[in-house]
């Protein structure tokens, strides 16, 4: 029993050594990494330091602004400011995303901002620019038929499709000799 014992233990300690070795190896790959995005923080302060650069990096980072994403529903759509309220929920919060919509604004689903109505759920990709949030494309899908609707609905198409199949006739009797 004692001997088991022993060997279970052993194998723990190499399981166990194991995994801390190569925990280390992982972190040491992870500076290993680091070391070269740290490396190119300070080029970028070199190029800073020489006039009129500083202009130009403000430009490529307002070129590059972060690109965002926000799923809803539409709230209210304004085609003369050319607008679009998004409300989507964050938890148990509604949050309001009102979009600019430009003439590069793609539109997925509708065939522009005027085909887009107030209860219509959409994934919006836009982007900061002067303070808007400026739209780059709209995936829109139409909003659900209310139940009640659907229910009226089925209630019509119920009574075509009886009429559509009539009811066989007889058949007609043999004539008799």
């Amino acid at each position: 029993m004692k001997k088991i014992f022993a060997i279970a233990m052993a194998f723990a300690f190499v399981a166990v050594s194991t995994v801390a070795f190569a925990q280390e190896k992982k972190a040491e790959e992870k500076k290993g990494e680091a070391k070269p995005a740290a490396a190119a923080p300070a080029k970028a302060e070199k190029k800073a330091e020489h006039p009129g650069e500083p202009a130009k990096a403000e430009k490529k980072a307002a070129k590059k602004a972060k690109a965002h994403q926000v799923t809803g529903s539409v709230k209210a759509v304004d085609a003369k400011a050319n607008t679009l309220t998004v409300v989507k929920k964050v938890k148990k919060e509604e949050k309001e995303v009102v979009l600019s919509c430009t003439d590069k604004t793609k539109f997925k689903g509708v065939k522009g901002l005027a085909d887009v109505k107030a209860g219509d759920k959409v994934t919006a990709k836009y982007s900061e620019k002067d303070g808007k949030n400026v739209a780059s494309s709209v995936d829109v899908k139409a909003a659900p038929a209310k139940k009640e609707e659907k229910k009226a609905e089925k209630k019509e198409a119920a009574p075509a499709k009886k009429e559509a199949a009539p009811a066989p006739a007889p058949a007609p009797a043999p004539a008799k000799k």
